[in-house]
């Protein structure tokens, strides 16, 4: 007779359970868990201290008030029902329309503010409960990732507009004119773009308004391509889109409190108003001369340094490469049109995009070797491309006059330090290729059929 089974596991499975927690990836990522709550707990009492909603207090109300970005709601339930069958998927998307039409019903008739989304964040929530209560093993964990991942898509646009407001709050001084001085070894692209746009207006500049602020629903479009066979594999791949995407959402606005800028458009344009240093955007290049740091507001956020629009869009070029013709295509129109933007509407200088390529590439490298695991070529690079962005932001605040001084030597020596990054990963990424796809060992040959000897 069998013996009944019993709820306490035994020696063996404990022992196979502490095993498992030992294992050096667990650990790695219950770390990173514990960081990213520490850092989102962290942001909501900064936000709080000055008089705002943080983060997770933002995400919590869009459960009942009206979200801000009802898109972005919907994206993150994309990236959720990428873990689920077609039907599931079908059944989410019908009860998240269903939710969000009771809820316009209710707001329609009180005279509260309009707005969707709210389904799709109940249907997150739903399949987090789902997964808790009905799921177990493998599959529990598989449908945790995709609510985790569709929550942080969320949580990372929150947490952006926490720093930016942190970012304005803090920082009551800028540092536009070492940039705008140091930009005169590349040309001072940003004056010159801006007359550009200027000129196309008023195609260009819807085109590139579109494209600008459309930036992370490409990306979305992208993952869920890099993502469409999880819910037949039952597992997500070593790496995709939406991870760089949001490391590097992550780590880019502390670099803003090192290194405050505006902009061009505010330091040195018309909407700086009062603050900027004088109306010269785009028709007159800056004045020379010792740079100084400036007074400014503390309402527009010092998000210039480096171009994190730029970092995405290189992001999102790169993995592009991996898809059809037409993806590939659009994930170049979409880096240089969102170059053309940055530029163009005097958002950034053309030092803040030379940072910013180097910066995504840095970040990239460093996501990609840590779904390999070690790898010592992986670290030089990550290791140089911190190396070349430390230089370049230690040479825009201390060196801008001789680099405007020396544009010849300052200006192609930029170029070549970016490009240098590039160069490393791509040779670090071809290499990757090569030890991925097998190489075919040629067959050996038939041994000769013998012959008959002849009579």
């Amino acid at each position: 007779m069998n013996p009944l089974p019993t709820r306490i596991p035994s020696r063996r499975d404990r022992g196979a359970l502490r095993a498992a927690v030992r294992r050096p990836r667990v650990l790695l990522w219950t770390a990173a868990g514990a960081v990213t709550l520490g850092f989102l707990v962290a942001l909501e009492f900064a936000a709080r201290h000055y008089g705002v909603r943080g983060p997770v207090t933002e995400q919590a109300r869009e459960v009942v008030f009206a979200p801000d970005s009802g898109p972005l709601l919907y994206a993150g339930l994309a990236l959720t029902m990428v873990v689920l069958t077609w039907r599931q998927r079908l059944v989410a998307a019908g009860a998240a329309i269903g939710i969000d039409v009771v809820f316009w019903l209710v707001r329609w008739a009180v005279g509260a503010d309009m707005n969707f989304g709210n389904g799709a964040l109940w249907v997150v929530l739903g399949c987090a409960v789902v997964a808790v209560t009905r799921r177990r093993g493998g599959e529990r964990a598989l449908l945790l990732k995709g609510v985790g991942l569709g929550l942080l898509l969320v949580a990372g646009h929150k947490t952006g507009d926490t720093w930016l407001l942190i970012t304005s709050e803090t920082r009551k001084t800028v540092l536009d004119p070492y940039v705008a001085t140091a930009d005169q070894a590349l040309g001072n692209p940003s004056w010159l773009v801006g007359r550009f746009v200027e000129a196309t207006e008023p195609v260009g500049d819807h085109v590139l308004h579109l494209v600008y602020g459309q930036l992370p629903l490409a990306a979305a479009l992208v993952g869920l391509y890099q993502l469409r066979h999880v819910a037949v594999e039952r597992r997500f791949p070593s790496h995709h889109l939406v991870r760089t995407f949001l490391v590097i959402g992550l780590l880019g606005p502390a670099v803003y409190m090192i290194f405050p800028v505006v902009g061009p458009v505010f330091a040195y344009g018309a909407d700086g108003g009062q603050w900027a240093v004088a109306d010269l955007w785009p028709h007159t290049l800056p004045p020379g001369g010792a740079p100084h740091a400036i007074p400014f507001d503390d309402i527009t956020p010092r998000n210039c340094m480096p171009s994190l629009h730029t970092a995405w869009a290189t992001t999102l070029f790169l993995h592009s490469r991996k898809g059809s013709r037409a993806m590939r295509f659009a994930g170049t129109f979409w880096l240089v049109a969102t170059l053309t933007a940055t530029l163009g509407f005097g958002y950034h200088y053309g030092a803040d995009l030379v940072a910013g390529v180097v910066f995504a590439l840095t970040v990239e490298t460093a996501m990609r070797a840590f779904a390999r695991g070690r790898d010592r070529g992986a670290v030089r690079l990550v290791v140089h491309g911190a190396a070349v962005f430390s230089v370049l932001l230690v040479s825009y605040r201390y060196l801008p006059v001789e680099m405007a001084e020396h544009p010849w030597a300052a200006g192609p020596l930029l170029v070549l330090a970016m490009a240098s990054v590039i160069l490393g990963h791509v040779r670090t990424t071809r290499r990757w290729e090569a030890q991925a796809v097998p190489v075919r060992q040629p067959e050996p040959p038939h041994p000769a059929e013998p012959q008959p000897e002849p009579v």
